[in-house]
């Protein structure tokens, strides 16, 4: 049972320490919306979606406002849409058909997101999915709401290079295609090694062939508390220090596992997981740059980041499983660039360099997130880019992903400015040394001598 001093303590977390419930996320099946015709197909997504996720927005906001906590973001994911439309699409133009369709129907339930726009491509791909991959470019230019993720990889079954090569055009393409929006298509889109089939978080979101028919996921995210919490911890040992965060992640966790609870009730959907991610957003007091800042780093990227952050992930994890018996997602820190303005001041303060982030992605939750480079990075670089992250998810069994924005027509120290969640971010130098000859050899990556485990 809740008490009321934990009842006191969480209003004080909502309102003072920006804690929040990220997200709602209803995942949808479309499985049963393939038809050999496009027509059909389109009708059938558009009917399902708007018939199952019609309510989902006014429950975000009854709980909301029945328990005052901020329900964020409304959110769907669905089934990727390379599979959901290989019968019916011939072209890229019909891929992007259907990706109108899921940005209409995404406008008419009123979410402000919907993922799934994504391939799972970590052995191999089919010529349908390279049709759709062609896609993503003109599919993410032409709609509001749509996000894409593709899976290049696994600790299962390696690396798939010739399409970790073909998204380095396919970022770069994304990019240019929205000029004159501070290429805002290429923050809608995510490289994925070892994606989780439940996570609730954009730009990566979809539903994966594992789940069921719909369920609800819920990403709780609460910065600003932990930094809180540990300005009481100010000198202490490790012990404290530990202790501290995992039972500050315990009870944000409670939160989010309410909300979940109450969320699927309501709509008569099951309850998936909750995510306890400590995702950033670019408001002041919400940022995990700060909380590194609070154990004791001047900025991010000085030396013992990695372990200062390897810390505080493993005891957010920790604290998340104790307070839920279905936390999954992502689950952990974040370090996106534009979302957070504490790394946002590390980088202009010169502290935090793409390189060390791509240290830092070794632990923490996702990977290369939110970074904004030269728009006249080569494809090869990016994909090189990529396939060192994806190398990193699959040698160490964990998800990374890459969301690079490449700034059309501007150079480093430039500014990318995106405005509301996405934030701004400075553009960051890379390695100006060509990798050409590696990135386009084709074939496959093999996985790691301990995937053999059955």
């Amino acid at each position: 049972m809740i008490n009321i001093s934990e009842v006191n303590e969480t209003n004080e977390m909502i309102q003072h320490e920006n804690l929040d419930v990220r997200t709602i996320t209803m995942g949808i099946s479309l499985f049963d919306c393939i038809d050999s015709s496009l027509e059909n197909t389109k009708k059938n997504i558009y009917d399902k979606i708007c018939r199952k996720a019609g309510k989902l927005v006014e429950t975000g906001e009854k709980i909301s406002k029945s328990y005052g906590i901020p329900v964020v973001n409304k959110r769907i994911s669905v089934t990727p849409i390379a599979t959901v439309g290989s019968s019916a699409c011939k072209s890229e133009e019909d891929y992007v058909e259907l990706a109108k369709t899921l940005d209409k129907a995404a406008e008419n339930v009123g979410v402000n997101l919907i993922g799934g726009y994504s391939a799972m491509l970590a052995k191999g791909n089919t010529d349908k999915e390279l049709i759709f991959l062609n896609s993503i470019p003109e599919a993410l230019k032409v709609t509001a709401r749509v996000c894409s993720s593709v899976n290049v990889g696994s600790s299962r079954t390696g690396i798939n290079m010739d399409a970790v090569r073909r998204m380095g055009d396919i970022v770069i393409d994304t990019a240019k295609a929205s000029y004159g929006t501070d290429s805002l298509g290429a923050a809608k889109l995510v490289v994925f090694c070892n994606a989780p089939d439940d996570n609730p978080f954009m730009a990566g979101a979809f539903h994966g062939i594992t789940e069921g028919e719909s369920v609800i996921n819920v990403g709780v995210s609460g910065p600003g508390v932990v930094k809180k919490a540990l300005e009481s911890a100010r000198g202490a040992n490790f012990e404290v220090l530990c202790e501290t965060i995992k039972k500050t992640a315990f009870k944000i966790t409670r939160v989010g596992q309410l909300v979940a609870r109450e969320a699927a009730q309501m709509l008569g959907v099951p309850f998936g997981i909750v995510d306890l991610s400590l995702a950033p957003t670019p408001a002041i007091g919400d940022s995990v740059a700060d909380i590194l800042k609070e154990i004791g780093l001047e900025h991010p990227g000085a030396p013992g980041t990695t372990a200062a952050l390897a810390l505080l992930n493993d005891q957010v994890k920790k604290g998340g499983v104790m307070a839920s018996s279905y936390v999954g997602g992502l689950s952990g820190a974040f370090i996106p660039v534009s979302e957070d303005q504490g790394m946002i001041d590390a980088v202009e303060a010169g502290a935090l360099t793409l390189e060390k982030l791509e240290a830092m992605t070794c632990v923490c939750s996702v990977g290369l997130d939110m970074i904004a480079i030269p728009g006249d990075t080569p494809a090869e670089s990016v994909a090189g880019i990529i396939a060192d992250e994806m190398a990193i998810g699959m040698i160490n069994n964990k998800t990374t992903a890459v969301r690079l924005i490449p700034a059309i027509g501007m150079k480093v120290g430039d500014k990318l400015n995106f405005g509301g969640l996405f934030g701004y971010a400075p553009v960051m130098p890379v390695n100006a040394f060509a990798c050409d000859r590696f990135v386009n050899r084709t074939g496959r990556i093999p996985a790691p001598i301990h995937s053999f485990k059955n």
